[in-house]
This record gives C-alpha cells, sequence and structure tokens, in this order.
C-alpha cells in the first residue's frame, strides 16, 4: 500500500473551505475547487515508496501486473483506468460534454498531428480516452443534467416571455423562435438542436436576451411570484456569467437537486453542469472537455453540436446498493469504476473492501487500519492510499488507540474497477 499527496486544482469557481473542512486540511485561502486522486498524467497523484515519492502513474507503468492485475492490465493497458476528485462549487461550473472513445481516439490524434500543444488554451482534446462519469453527493448538490422534454422546456421559455410583458418590454423574437422550435412536429432530438443552435450562435441577440429574461424574472419575484427552479437557474447564471448563452440554455436541460448519498451518471453526449455544492467526483481518466457556456474558457462550436447527444432523457440515477456487510456500492454502467463507501465503529467487526483489481482508498472520517496480506496501514482523516491489485483482500478495522471520538463512526470510500473488465 502507498499513502498518497495529491494535487488540488484552485479554479475561480471553487470553495475556499468545503474540501478543507470534510478533510480537516488547512485551508490554503483561494479556491479549491477539485482535489484529484489518481494516475492522470497532467496531475497524478505522488505515491510514498520505500525508495522516496513516485508519481503514481509512473509506479503503475513500471509495474502493471502488480499495481493494476492481469485481467485489469490486459482490458486497459498500463494505466489506472479510474480518476477521483473530490468537487467542491461555491459557483457554476461550465456546461460541457464528454465524447465516446471512438470519437476521443480519432480527434486525438487529429490535434497530435496538427502540432497543437497538449497545453494551449483551444485545444480539445488532451489524451485519447472517453470520460464517463458519476457524482455521488457529499452535501446538497445543485446540477443540470441531460435535457429535459421539449414541452417542459416550451413552457419555461413561454414563462421567460411572460415575465418580459410584464415589464412592458418588447418580448425579443430570438425567444420566440427558441420556443416556436421546441413547439414544432420535429422529432424531438433536432428540435432540441435547432434551439440550442439558436441559443449558442445567437450572438449579441442571445446576450441582450439573457439580460433582459434575468431582470424580468428578478422582478417577477419581488413582485412576489414564486419562480420554479428552472427559472430561479437563469437569475443566478446571469449574475455568475452575465451574457452567456448557457444561462438560457440551462432551460432546455434537467434541474437535479440531489441529497447527501444520492448519485448521478453522466455517459457520453449528456450535457451537464455542476452548479453548487461538495460531492466525490468519479470517472474514467480523462481530462477532454467540450464547453457550451458559462465559461470563459475555449468553446469549440462545431466540436461541441458533433459530441452532444441531443435526445431529451430522464435523469440517469445511481442507485445506492446495501450489500450484507454494510457496505454502501454505486455501480454505474461502467466498466472502468464501481465506488463503496465503509463506515465503521470503534466495536465494529473488519469489513472488507470490494476489491477488482487496484483500488484508492479515501478517509473522510475517524481513523481505521487498512490490513492486507502484505501489510497494514493506519489511515486517517484526509488520508489517501493506492492499494496495487497484489494486495487483495483488503480489510477496514477500527484504529486501535485512535484518539477520535469512539462514538463517532470512521468512514472511507474506496473506489476500484468495475467487477466486469
Amino acid at each position: 500500500m502507498f499513502a498518497l499527496t495529491n494535487v488540488t486544482r484552485d479554479y475561480p469557481w471553487g470553495s475556499t473551505t468545503a474540501i478543507s473542512d470534510l478533510l480537516g486540511t488547512t485551508p490554503s485561502g483561494g479556491p479549491e475547487a477539485e482535489l484529484w486522486m489518481g494516475a492522470h498524467p497532467d496531475s497524478p497523484s505522488i505515491a510514498q515508496t520505500p525508495e522516496g515519492p513516485v508519481p503514481l502513474d509512473r509506479l503503475i507503468a513500471e509495474h502493471p501486473r502488480s499495481t493494476l492485475g492481469e485481467e485489469v492490465a490486459a482490458a486497459f493497458g498500463a494505466k489506472l483506468p479510474f480518476l477521483t476528485k473530490l468537487l467542491a462549487a461555491d459557483k457554476a461550473l461550465s456546461l460541457q460534454v464528454h465524447p465516446t472513445l471512438e470519437r476521443a481516439r480519432e480527434r486525438f490524434a487529429d490535434e497530435e498531428t496538427a502540432g497543437i500543444p497538449r497545453d494551449a488554451a483551444h485545444r480539445n482534446y488532451k489524451d485519447e480516452n472517453h470520460k464517463p462519469e458519476m457524482i455521488l453527493a457529499l452535501t446538497p448538490f445543485e446540477a443540470l443534467c441531460g435535457f429535459r422534454p421539449c414541452a417542459e422546456a416550451a413552457e419555461l421559455f413561454r414563462a421567460v416571455g411572460t415575465a418580459i410583458q410584464a415589464t412592458r418590454a418588447d418580448v425579443p423574437e430570438l425567444l420566440g423562435t427558441v420556443e416556436m422550435t421546441l413547439n414544432s412536429r420535429m422529432a424531438a432530438p433536432m428540435a432540441v438542436r435547432r434551439a440550442f443552435e439558436t441559443l449558442v450562435g445567437g450572438g449579441r441577440e442571445t446576450t441582450a436576451l439573457v439580460a433582459l429574461a434575468a431582470t424580468a424574472l428578478e422582478a417577477s419575484a419581488a413582485a412576489g411570484t414564486e419562480l420554479s427552479p428552472a427559472l430561479q437557474s437563469v437569475v443566478e447564471l446571469a449574475r455568475q456569467y452575465p451574457g452567456d448563452a448557457g444561462v438560457l440554455i440551462s432551460l432546455l436541460l434537467n434541474r437535479v437537486s440531489l441529497k447527501p448519498g444520492d448519485a448521478i451518471y453522466l455517459p457520453a453526449g449528456n450535457i451537464h453542469a455542476y452548479l453548487s455544492g461538495l460531492g466525490l467526483e468519479v470517472m474514467a481518466s480523462s481530462d477532454n472537455v467540450m464547453r457550451g457556456g458559462l465559461t470563459g474558457k475555449h468553446i469549440d462550436v462545431p466540436e461541441l453540436l458533433a459530441t452532444v447527444d441531443f435526445a431529451p432523457s430522464g435523469v440517469p440515477v445511481v442507485p445506492t446498493r446495501v450489500t450484507d456487510l454494510g457496505q454502501h456500492v454505486w455501480e454505474p454502467p461502467f466498466a472502468e469504476f464501481t465506488l463503496q463507501r465503509v463506515e465503521i465503529s470503534a466495536d465494529s467487526a473488519p469489513v472488507p473492501l470490494v476489491q477488482n483489481g487496484p483500488l484508492l482508498v479515501l478517509s473522510v472520517a475517524g481513523t481505521v487500519l487498512l490490513d492486507s496480506p502484505r501489510g497494514d496501514m493506519v489511515l486517517g482523516r484526509g488520508g489517501s492510499v493506492f492499494v496495487p491489485a497484489a494486495e487483495n483482500p483488503v480489510m477496514v478495522h477500527p484504529a486501535a488507540g485512535s484518539t477520535a471520538d469512539a462514538a463517532t463512526p470512521a468512514v472511507v470510500f474506496a473506489i476500484t474497477v468495475a467487477g466486469q473488465v
């Protein structure tokens, strides 16, 4: 087992306190948006080995069979298949979508051939992997996820028009075009795509409509009208990203409110944006993101349109499975990862961790003892550890002599490869 030192990303939308409050660490004083745990080459965790600190991606590349196991190495190559992040949002992240594996490989090769530096601001593909992901809420968590039915979206745009009329302003033609498109007889995916294209390509008209819509909805709320969460999103997002097309595109999307312990998954093509809250995000090891709004970063509209799945869909919830031993397990339909939560008290019996090849363990409360056939490690709150496939099984024990409150259970999260590789 190898203790890890992880990388914190300081994106401006990040919370200054949420991650440090969870892990019991000292805040940096700036935004702490994401804590990366894994072996992605952009920000690999550092493994503490007997020979000294080693980047986790290098450790795995040099010892793929012992770290990953033969089946995982055969399926994914000499790379850790998953990446884990603590994500803490004080304001909305970019409206974004991730590619299929086939498209990622093709477009990554194209950008490599074109000689675009991997750290260039206008580069879309940082690696050749897809990025299916799951977010587990650790606090109340708000998100936009996938397209809502056309009729629901049309009703929301109609409500915006009504609010504008109440201010005695003229309703812009752009708004009517979007509503008419959503109410048309064309197939739902085409109607959504046309509405999306109208907004993302509207230029100054979209910018002006964002400001007018937000002002009108604020006035409506001030007059005593209770705004739906979707309409409230327009007001909140317009304050954070004035004039951004993503503010109005949000009305095309499902608004999702997650309670702690709730999880959703995001397959390729699912457009989404996280709005606020602290969550544990697990994904295939990739940093490929196509953005469509709510950002000052690069937006490639043609590539975005080629990547998005415009079919309306329900919210892709990941159910929680509770094992006979009390583990809480989340199993999205992806081969790269499974997430589990283990809670253990001072008088609890040892609990085995579900392990399919490599394992990454994070402690968020209390102290535990991890016991494998090859050694033991005490893991305290805020600590994380990489467990090679060769160290299996791993048992979680209450830590002997812990100074923590014995009445407060210890809690660890563990990520491994899905059962069917």
